[in-house]
Order: structure tokens, then C-alpha cells, then sequence
């Protein structure tokens, strides 16, 4: 049974080596295509454009020639050594220098030569090119035409001609000297074919291989020997690397890949070489031969293995699942090491988290550009770091981009559970579940929680409030009709007994009822219109000027006999000093005097009364507090509703709307009035603004 095993490893491992071979030898028979395209190269470069293209120094340098020329100022031993290229050139061209005025400036040219020049329409010139300098100096602009070039091949050419003389302007040209000047050069089709067989173009050299299909083979070698890798353990024979070389951590697997792959210019050199001469060299050209196939397999063969090595080394990833990372990866164990300092493991992990906290939690609302430039620092940092890898950063920047991926995602998964318990909430509050609190972390959202509480608490307060008008409304019609009824009845009642009432003395008495009764109607009528007219603001305020003080006394003195039946004692005190105030007087007066009344009804006989009014800075406060003969047991924010009553029982006469026109005749005169209780204590504060009069009705001195 062993036997067999070893038989069948041994098997495996040969048709692994065979794969590798042909692999190696596939490449090396691709050498020819190589030598072709090498080759065919050469003849390529030596068309017309890329001869002109090459001039472009040479005659950005030759515009210093040419203007030193104009001015006599040439040292011929100079222009050998420095500018022979440009020399050798001249010879095959026209060339001449113009000034602003088209005038010819260059000596030695005949002038139809120089109108052939500058005829920017002429077919005499396969090859043309005009460099123009404006008033102070700078290039200008840079023509290039002719017969032997297309407009493509024009505009490609201007492009490099520009950028060529740009950086020969800063070093050679004197601005003063060659202001306002145009210098042409022109070669004719005849002069460019003399020209270009001059040319004594170098044999292609190692670095010309990138403009082969070479890379392009070696890829293909390199994707086969790892499908190879991937696919052969799925033959019975061949069957799962087992070996301690196959368990390899998955850095060094990668790593091995890499180091494959980057083999990628050391083949194509070594490849370039065998082409043009031999790596070894002999005497014996046969062994030269043999021994370049030899070290090109065994290079070839080796650089195939560390490939297959690797991916065969990665396939586990597949075949072992989540416990390869366990126990296959160097980093796992470099985290397990670390792990046994718990301090440090601590620290990292609580400021990773409460980075990423600050993150989830960002508020829109302040300034964000600290944390911002934070992210922004931290990812230049990790991109500079990456850089320093030149090749192998795009590997180091992929694995950066599937951490940033994997980040990213569960920031947003974050993200997207905060947002769901937002829409929850105010899903909450759409269905009218208002008593349901809003909770839970909702991270940079929770600025948004905090609003959704404010209108929950709105909403709530508004439904409060409306299911409070709602009962009021009940009570409303209620005590309407209980106050309306009443007076109604009695009158009914006492108009029949009049009319069977023979007596006179029992007819007059009968009559002061009807007569007060139908007063109580006509009080409780008129209130209804008032606090009608003020709750919808139809209310005509007339604004004068008024003495607040002598109109709470003169309100006082008028209610004079109501205090006394009510065997009140009232204590004022107000200032002594008049205080003028822009009111209503009706309005105003009616505020008081509801109060007043309102005391005399439901004070406790036999006590003192105390109303006091101070002047404020920009406001005026008038308090009247009394101890109430029944238990103030009310609600002291709806006492002044319309139709509330201290007295439930309602035995006081009365609408129940003299609080509730108070308070609405003080808020339109932008005042406050404010109902308090403390055991039997009522107190009402009554606070009225300081308002300026208009200027027109302000008196002119």
C-alpha cells in the first residue's frame, strides 16, 4: 500500500515538472516572435516624423545660433563644439530670421528664398517651421507645416517643438536681443530624404523589448502555470500538495507570487540577450548555443515554480476555510503574540474605538473640518507609505482598498442601523404613538433624535391641548345652556304668574324679578359677545394715552359698594405719581374691574384685600391677592377658560367669563395675566407692557 502511494506522489510530482517544462519551453519558442517585432522596430523609427520630432532640440538651440548671427556676434570654434548637431542640420535646410516688419535680417539668403519662407502656403517645403517672439521676448507662438506631413503629424509636432523650446528659451535666448523677431526654417523633400540616409539609427537595445508582445507571452505563462496551480490537484493522480514546503504562511506565499512576477524585466533582458549574441560565449558557437538553452529552461523553469509554489500554497485557502487564516498567516500569529501584552491590546482597540465612535457620532451641526483633516492626513500617510513599495505598491494599495472596502461597509451597515431606528421613530409618530419614548444610540443622527423629541412633545402638547378644547367645548355648551336656561326659565315662570297676578303690590314685585333676570341675560349675552370678538381678534383696540394708576382707583371707587356688602377691607398701594401708559381706557378698565368684581364674589368676608402696582424698567406689574371662602381646589391654568368657575356648584351669580375676558383683553394689549394659588391665597399678577405711542400722535413741544 505504501508502495503505491509513493508510486502515485512520484507520479504527481512528474507531471507537475512536465507541465513547468512545456510551459518553459512554449516561452522559449516564442523567442522568434521577439527577434521579429525587435527587428521590424528599427524600421519603424525611421520614418519622417520621427527624424523632424528629433530636431526639436536642436533647432530650439539653433534660434540662438540664428539671432547671434544677425547681430555678427558668432564665435564659429563655439558653435562647432557646442552646437555641431544644429550645424549639420543647417546644412539640409533654408533658414533666415525676419523682423516685425517681415524684413530679412539673415545675411546670405537670396530674397526669393526668404519669400519662399514665408509663404506660409507653399508646397516647396516638405518640412517647415516658424518660431515667432513677441514684443518682450517670450515665444509666441510655433508653426509647423509641409508637404511631407499630415495635420495630425503637424500638431503633434508643434506640441513637442513647443514644450523643446521652452526649455531652451530660459537657458539660451537673451529677451532684449530677440524681441519681435520670426525665424523660419525650411527643408525640402529632397534635402529630408538626403537627410534622413545620413542617419545612423543605434541598434535596438534591452529597454526596446517593452515595444514587443514579450509581456504580454509572459502573462499567459504566468496565468497557465497558476491555473495550474489551481486546477491540477482536481487530477486523482497528481492529488493535494502535502508537504511542509505546500504550508507555507500565506505572506510568503503572496510574497513568493510577487517575486515571480517581478521577474517579469530580468526574463526580458535575459531574453534580449540571447536574441542579439548569447548569454555565453566561447569559441564554440555550438556550445555557445547549448548553453543559452539551458540557462534560459532552468531560469524559465525556476521562475515557474516559485509561481506554481505560490498559488499552490494559496489553494488551501479554498480547501481549508476560515481555519487557514488561523493557522496559515503570520499576522494571525503576530496578533497572538501581541495578545499576550492585554494592556497594549487594551489601548489600541479602545482608541480604534473611540476613533470610530467619534466617527459614527460626527455633528454636522459644529465644525467638522478637525475631524476631516484628521482622515485626510491619516490617508496621505498610509498612500505615501504604499509609494515607497514602486511595484509593489499596486498589490500594497489593492489590499489597502479591500480594508478601506471592509471598513467603509461597516461604517454603513452602522449607519444604516442607526437610520432604521430614526424611521422608526418617526414612523412612530406618523401612526400617532406619541407616548412610545424615542431611545437608542442614532449616532451622527442623534441630532435628529433630539428634534423628533421636541415634536413628539409638540404634537403631544398640541393633542393635550386640543382634547383640552375638546372638553372645554362639552363644558362650554354645558354652562351655556345651564346660564342661558336659568335666567330664561325664571322669566317664563314670572311672566305667567304676572298675567294671573290681580294683586299690584305681587305685579311690581314680580316685574323687578323679570327685570333683573333679563339684566342677568343681557350681562351674560354681552360677555359672550366679548369673548367671542376677542378669541378671533375681531376685538377694535382704541390705544390713548392712560393714567393707569387713577384708573385703577377710579375702578375701585365705582365698585365701592360691592366691597363694603362684601364686608371687604382693601389695602392699595400704589404709586403716588401719575404713570401714563398707551392703553385702551375700555379695555383696561374692564381688566380691573372684572378682577374687582370677581373678588367680591369669592373673597372670604372680614379679610383685607391687598392690590399693589409697581413700575418695572419696561413693564408695569399690578398684583390683587385675597384668601378665598371656598378651597381653591381648581385648576389654576383653566380658571381663566371660558366658562370656569371657582365655585362648581355655581350657587355665585356670574358667566364664568370674567377671567377669560381679562386675560384676552390684557394679551391683546400684548400683557400677561397670570393666575397663582397657595392654600386659600388666589392671586392674580397682571403684567403690561411699556409701549411707545406712535409719532404722529406724540405731542410736538
Amino acid at each position: 500500500m505504501a508502495t503505491k502511494l509513493k508510486n502515485s506522489c512520484n507520479i504527481g510530482r512528474l507531471i507537475i515538472v512536465l507541465v513547468l517544462a512545456l510551459c518553459s519551453a512554449g516561452m522559449m519558442m516564442t523567442y522568434r516572435w521577439t527577434s521579429d517585432e525587435l527587428d521590424s522596430y528599427v524600421p519603424a523609427r525611421a520614418d519622417a516624423e520621427y527624424v523632424l520630432s528629433s530636431m526639436s532640440d536642436n533647432l530650439s538651440a539653433g534660434n540662438y545660433i540664428m539671432n547671434k548671427d544677425v547681430y555678427g556676434d558668432i564665435d564659429v570654434l563655439d558653435m562647432q563644439e557646442e552646437y555641431y548637431a544644429f550645424g549639420l542640420i543647417r546644412k539640409y535646410m533654408d533658414c533666415a530670421v525676419f523682423d516685425e516688419d517681415g524684413e530679412l535680417l539673415t545675411t546670405g539668403v537670396d530674397s526669393k528664398r526668404a519669400e519662399q519662407l514665408k509663404d506660409e502656403e507653399t508646397e516647396y517645403y516638405a518640412f517647415r517651421v516658424k518660431y515667432t517672439f513677441s514684443g518682450s521676448g517670450d515665444i509666441s507662438g510655433i508653426q509647423v507645416s509641409g508637404s511631407a506631413l499630415t495635420p495630425e503629424q503637424e500638431y503633434d509636432l508643434e506640441t513637442q517643438f513647443l514644450e523643446s523650446a521652452g526649455e531652451y528659451y530660459y537657458t539660451y535666448m537673451d529677451e532684449e536681443s530677440i524681441q519681435n523677431r520670426t525665424i523660419i526654417y525650411g527643408m525640402t523633400q529632397e534635402s529630408l530624404e538626403e537627410y534622413m540616409s545620413t542617419i545612423d539609427y543605434p541598434e535596438p537595445g534591452t529597454w526596446d523589448i517593452v515595444y514587443t508582445d514579450f509581456y504580454s507571452r509572459f502573462m499567459t505563462f504566468f496565468i497557465i502555470i497558476a491555473a495550474a496551480a489551481m486546477l491540477l490537484p482536481f487530477v486523482k493522480v497528481v492529488g493535494e500538495r502535502k508537504g511542509k514546503i505546500f504550508r507555507a504562511p500565506f505572506e510568503a506565499a503572496v510574497f513568493g507570487i510577487f517575486i515571480g512576477f517581478g521577474c517579469v524585466d530580468a526574463c526580458g533582458n535575459m531574453v534580449y540577450h540571447t536574441i542579439k549574441g548569447g548569454l555565453i560565449r566561447s569559441r564554440i558557437h555550438a556550445l555557445n548555443t547549448l548553453a543559452d538553452l539551458a540557462v534560459n529552461f532552468l531560469v524559465w523553469m525556476a521562475v515557474g515554480a516559485l509561481i506554481y509554489w505560490g498559488f499552490t500554497c494559496l489553494r488551501c485557502i479554498f480547501t481549508m476555510g476560515r481555519s487557514y487564516w488561523r493557522e496559515r498567516t503570520l499576522t494571525v500569529r503576530i496578533i497572538r503574540w501581541i495578545k499576550g501584552d492585554s494592556s497594549f491590546v487594551k489601548e489600541i482597540k479602545e482608541f480604534v474605538r473611540k476613533q470610530y465612535d467619534a466617527l459614527l457620532h460626527l455633528d454636522f451641526r459644529s465644525r467638522t473640518n478637525r475631524k476631516i483633516l484628521k482622515l485626510v492626513i491619516a490617508n496621505f500617510v498610509i498612500l505615501v507609505v504604499i509609494s515607497c513599495f514602486w511595484f509593489y505598491g499596486i498589490f500594497a494599495l489593492i489590499l489597502y482598498s479591500v480594508c478601506l472596502f471592509l471598513f467603509l461597509r461597516k461604517f454603513t451597515n452602522d449607519l444604516r442601523k442607526r437610520y432604521s431606528l430614526l424611521l422608526q421613530s418617526t414612523n412612530q409618530l406618523a401612526d400617532g404613538r406619541l407616548d412610545i419614548p424615542i431611545e437608542g444610540d442614532m449616532g451622527m443622527f442623534n441630532p435628529v433624535k433630539d428634534e423628533l423629541k421636541k415634536i413628539q412633545a409638540g404634537f403631544k402638547k398640541a393633542v393635550e391641548e386640543e382634547v383640552k378644547n375638546e372638553r372645554m367645548k362639552t363644558e362650554l355648551v354645558t354652562n351655556v345652556s345651564h346660564d342661558l336656561r336659568t335666567p330664561l326659565t325664571a322669566i317664563i315662570t314670572y311672566i305667567d304668574l304676572l298675567k294671573n297676578e290681580k294683586d299690584e303690590e305681587k305685579r311690581r314685585e314680580y316685574v323687578g324679578v323679570l327685570e333683573r333676570k333679563s339684566l342677568r341675560l343681557k350681562v351674560l349675552i354681552e360677555d359672550l359677545f366679548e369673548i367671542s370678538k376677542a378669541a378671533s381678534k375681531n376685538v377694535v383696540l382704541h390705544f390713548m394715552k392712560v393714567d393707569i394708576v387713577d384708573l385703577l382707583k377710579q375702578v375701585g371707587l365705582e365698585n365701592d359698594s360691592k366691597i363694603k356688602s362684601a364686608n371687604l377691607e382693601f389695602r392699595w398701594k400704589l404709586p403716588e405719581h401719575k404713570l401714563v401708559m398707551w392703553l385702551d381706557s375700555e379695555k383696561t378698565y374692564r381688566i380691573f374691574e372684572n378682577l374687582i368684581v370677581n373678588i367680591t364674589k369669592y373673597a372670604m368676608p372680614h379679610t383685607r384685600v391687598y392690590i399693589e402696582m409697581k413700575e418695572l424698567e419696561n413693564q408695569v406689574h399690578i398684583s390683587m391677592k385675597n384668601v378665598s371662602a371656598q378651597e381653591l381646589n381648581f385648576n389654576v391654568d383653566e380658571i381663566t377658560d371660558r366658562f370656569v368657575r371657582g365655585d362648581s356648584s355655581r350657587n355665585t351669580e356670574g358667566s364664568g367669563l370674567g377671567l377669560a375676558i381679562a386675560k384676552s383683553f390684557t394679551e391683546l394689549q400684548h400683557g400677561t395675566l397670570k393666575i397663582s394659588t397657595e392654600a386659600d391665597l388666589f392671586k392674580a399678577d397682571i403684567m403690561l407692557p411699556k409701549t411707545e405711542p406712535p409719532e404722529e400722535d406724540v405731542e410736538q413741544p
